[in-house]
């Protein structure tokens, strides 16, 4: 019995070495394809599900909100937790949680089930996506062949955010809205069996104690913060309790976390890391960068279906060519790397994103069919390229020990950058949209007023009114949101110049590393010493 253990296990140690670490790669995305998919695939089923379940307007946003929200704050508690009891022992753990709370979803029925379970499939989330990227880290201990697996890993990200949608319409086409959950269990259960014996175990340094108090103060911190900015994000005064003190609350225990880090002998997360320009500088370029694209690609949206009324399935496939330009961006991205270096690499992506939302300004009230695909190819690649660089550089850099905490921060940083980023460019549109309506010819202060809030209730006031005073509000609205998405893009633009000069501080070229001897790539590498840097 013994001596099968010790054979199983010694197949698990060498499945990270030669061939069969791209074996591995494609086991670690599925479990991110997974991940990605249930982010999106929810959104085309909520009116099958409001009309079932009828939750209320608070249960509505929690459905919606509750899966980014609890995976954005656990995935730091998570990734250092992989560090200490093992990577591939947590990345299994949640590949069974994924797949329990998907079927609790599936066959929720009242609104507080499907909260709960939702609640259930972000701890899943915390679990996979950290620990992903960390096995990847210790398979792939060459730098150039690395670049190639996060190329794949990205492209397969995007593959995963783009058939969301396209997958859960078809599905509520011939079934009803919880077999958008019940395929991620298949998956699931042939990707536990075949992570068990295929993934390579690994921890990093496990001196001292973990730290439960600072794990705690971390997801809490992150819990406040994310919830803060997902109200911002959603029109809430910045003022409003139930947003100023999720925001406060949030930022003190962060403080409180940063400086408790510094204090300790044996740190959860060594900000040590922070110090180095490549990690740093990397974290900022991938907050920047979604910070400044997400909440413009929501607007877009709105663009295309409420301003040239196009479908939600014509309007998904509008935005298709945005998906096959990053995944393409993706699986040349490892050439581009070796030939660019990080810095060039970085700061070329932002500013060839730049350039596209430039072009986009000159989208108008009438459909451009040619400047939309222009613009939206250039958008996706320069953004796939900018977070490769920013991806490759923040974990070639990190010591292998801390690789769950670093691959942690990594994705914790893509999710803040994003609520922040609908928060912040939601709020520069409507401050450019709701003046436009405040003296339209006819129509009523009120009715102007509750026109501001959105062009899509302009549209419903509009109808309301009727007549000429209708069709001037529509009129009027319409322009005032065109006028809002070119002050939005304006901004964007500025905030991604802003990121190709922050990718200034990357290192210039790449420097590999050596593979380690067949057998031994998921054993942790020394910890790098205070003062290591890639030189730039």
């Amino acid at each position: 019995m013994s001596g099968t253990t010790t054979a199983a296990a010694s197949r698990r140690r060498e499945a990270g070495a030669g061939a069969s670490r791209w074996v591995v790669l494609v086991v670690l995305c599925v479990s991110l394809l997974l991940v990605a998919v249930d982010a999106t695939v929810l959104h085309v089923a909520m009116p099958a599900v409001t009309e079932d379940l009828k939750p209320g307007g608070m249960e509505l946003l929690w459905i919606v909100d509750t899966y980014p929200l609890v995976c954005a704050s656990l995935m730091i508690l998570f990734g250092t937790l992989g560090d200490r009891v093992g990577r591939r022992r947590v990345l299994l753990l949640g590949y069974g949680l994924f797949g329990i709370a998907s079927g609790v979803a599936a066959l929720a029925q009242d609104a507080q089930v499907l909260i709960a379970a939702r609640v259930l499939l972000g701890v899943g989330g915390a679990m996979i996506m950290p620990a992903t990227l960390s096995i990847l880290r210790q398979v792939f201990p060459d730098r150039r062949e690395r670049a190639l697996a996060i190329g794949i890993w990205s492209a397969v990200a995007a593959v995963g955010a783009a058939i969301g949608p396209l997958l859960g319409g078809f599905l509520l086409e011939h079934y009803w809205w919880g077999s958008v959950f019940l395929i991620n269990i298949p998956l699931m259960l042939v990707s536990l069996p075949v992570g068990r014996l295929l993934l390579p175990e690994s921890k990093g340094d496990r001196e001292g104690p973990w730290d439960v108090l600072g794990a705690l103060m971390a997801t809490g911190g992150l819990v406040a913060l994310v919830l803060g900015v997902k109200r911002l994000g959603g029109g809430q005064s910045p003022l409003g309790p139930f947003t100023l003190l999720p925001l406060l609350v949030g930022a003190a225990l962060l403080v409180a976390f940063v400086r408790r880090q510094r204090r300790r002998t044996y740190p959860l997360v060594d900000l040590r890391m922070f110090a180095r320009p490549a990690f740093g500088t990397s974290v900022g370029c991938i907050v920047l960068a979604m910070l400044a694209l997400v909440g413009l690609e929501l607007i877009a949206a709105q663009y295309l279906q409420l301003v040239l009324h196009l479908s939600p399935l014509r309007t998904g496939l509008r935005l298709l060519p945005l998906t096959f330009a990053a995944m393409a961006a993706g699986l040349v991205g490892s050439q581009l790397l070796q030939r660019l270096g990080p810095r060039r690499m970085v700061a070329s992506g932002f500013c060839l994103t730049a350039v596209a939302v430039l072009t986009l300004t000159l989208m108008g009230g009438h459909d451009n069919p040619g400047l939309l695909l222009f613009g939206f190819v250039l958008l996706g690649f320069g953004l796939e390229t900018t977070l490769f660089g920013a991806y490759e550089s923040m974990l070639s850099e990190a010591p292998q020990a801390q690789s769950g905490g670093a691959a942690a921060i990594g994705e914790t940083s893509y999710q803040l950058g994003a609520g922040i980023g609908v928060a912040l460019l939601g709020s520069v549109m409507n401050a450019a949209y709701a003046p436009g309506l405040a003296s339209v010819p006819g129509v009523p202060a009120s009715a102007s007023r509750a026109a501001g809030h959105s062009l899509g209730e302009a549209y419903e006031v509009a109808d309301r009114l009727g007549g000429a005073r209708g069709a001037a509000l529509r009129h009027a609205a319409r322009d005032s949101f065109v006028h809002g998405l070119h002050v939005t893009l304006l901004v964007s633009a500025g905030l991604l110049v802003l990121g190709a000069v922050m990718a200034l501080r990357l290192p210039r070229a790449v420097h590999g590393e050596s593979p380690s001897p067949a057998g031994e790539a998921a054993v942790p590498a020394p910890r790098k010493t205070e003062h290591s840097r890639v030189s730039a």
